[in-house]
Order: C-alpha cells, then structure tokens, then sequence
C-alpha cells in the first residue's frame, strides 16, 4: 500500500487530499471516495482507507474543511466536550455546506481519473459524510456505483439539500448502517429516506446497528466498538466487491 498527498483544485480553491493505492503491481481501475465525519481527515481515517486500499481500491480521502484551512488538529474523544473544539468544530461543519461538497465531488472524482481511476467509483461517509456519500451519488450517477453511510446525520430532514431528496437521481446501490440511537437520524428520518428510495426504485438497504452509538466505526472515537466496526468492514466490502469488482 502506498500513500499520496495531492493538491485537488476545486472551484474555490484548492483542496488537500490523501490517496492510498494498494500493493498490486496491475493498474487499479476500481476508486473509493472516503468523506470524513466532523474531525477532518487525520490518521484514524487513514488507517481505514488504508483497509480498503487492502481489498484492491484507490482510495481518495479528501479535507472537506479546506475552504478553513489551517484548522486543528481535533481529539475525537473530547472535541465535542471541550466549549473551545466544539465551537470550532460546529462552524467548520455548519460552514461546509452540502453544495459545497457536492461541487467539490466533481474536483475529486477527476483527481481519481486523473491518477488512472477510470472504472466505477463507491463513496462512503461517517458521521457528516454520510449525507455527502448519497448527495455524491445522486449528483454523480453515472460515475459513482456504489455509495454508503455509516452513522450519517440528517440523511432525511426537512432541509433543502437533505439527500433524501435527490433519490430520483441516485443509480448506485444504497447501504446505510444506522447507530441504535442517533439523535441526528432518529427514526421518523430513517422511515423517510427508506420511502424515498423504495419509490425512486434505487436497489438498498438500511440497517440498524442496536447497541451502536452515533461514531462506533472509527477507530479513535470514543464510543468505538471493535465488534460493530468489523460488522461494518464486512458490509462495507461486500457492497464494493458487488458493484465495483
């Protein structure tokens, strides 16, 4: 496995990002956008594209908050408990906007191109990327096969850029894995965005983890929970392996 730092240039500046190709000597045609939770990209995340990289992808992981850059570097365990992190942490994701990721997701599905990436693509997102990881999809159909979100908040609210309502567009297969109990996807949402994909005819599957809290897949969250987090990897490669190969 080997690790690559780019510079992507979006449409209103330029975005960090690292790339993890894995150890195979035969071009990798196959990529995975990784779109981070509220902590930004930092090793934890790298650790996980790395595994994917492990099952035959490149995988793009990108810095969502470069339009704020520098920022951090944040402790998943305590930045939301500490007044200062958590105020930094909530206007770096507040001032994120979905539109904003969704026109960045252009820049970085031509990065992978660019790096030789030309077959189908899967996205997945934690926590915040979760949203991303569908909007991507739906923005996205003819690029983006396979996309996936794991404890994402507010995938079927009342906003205008809730992702539930681009269902319509959305050609890839749809995994969600749910936290048990998840104040920013409770189950009025979850019963939502089920009904908006059924009636929109995408292939799917939403899943409750019970037992799991909101942030159990990453590794230096503290609610992280090794068995849950395998039980997701399991998903999680499955769902590449069938649509991407």
């Amino acid at each position: 496995m080997t690790k690559q730092d780019l510079q992507i240039k979006t449409r209103d500046g330029t975005a960090k990002a690292a790339l993890f190709r894995p150890a195979k000597a035969s071009p990798v045609k196959s990529g995975v956008i990784l779109y981070q939770d509220a902590f930004g990209p930092r090793p934890a995340l790298d650790g996980m594209a790395e595994r994917l990289a492990g099952e035959g992808y490149t995988v793009l992981v990108p810095d969502l908050f470069y339009r704020n850059a520098p920022y951090g570097p944040f402790d998943a365990k305590t930045a939301f408990v500490e007044e200062k992190t958590k105020a930094a942490l909530t206007a770096l994701v507040s001032g994120t906007t979905q539109e904003m990721t969704i026109s960045d997701s252009a820049a970085f599905l031509d990065a992978l191109a660019g790096q030789g990436v030309t077959g189908p693509i899967g996205t997945v997102g934690y926590c915040m990327g979760g949203a991303r990881s569908l909007n991507a999809a739906a923005s996205y159909p003819d690029r983006i096969r396979a996309t996936a979100s794991f404890h994402g908040g507010n995938l079927a609210s009342d906003a205008a850029d809730s992702p539930h309502r681009k269902a319509e567009t959305i050609k890839a297969r749809v995994y969600v894995g749910m936290a048990g109990v998840d104040r920013s996807f409770p189950p009025e949402q979850s019963t939502r965005l089920a009904e908006a994909l059924r009636a929109a005819k995408v292939d799917h599957v939403l899943e409750n983890y019970a037992g799991m809290a909101h942030g159990w897949c990453v590794p230096d969250h503290s609610v992280y929970d090794a068995a849950g987090a395998e039980r997701h990897w399991n998903r999680l490669i499955t769902l590449f392996s069938e649509t991407l190969g």
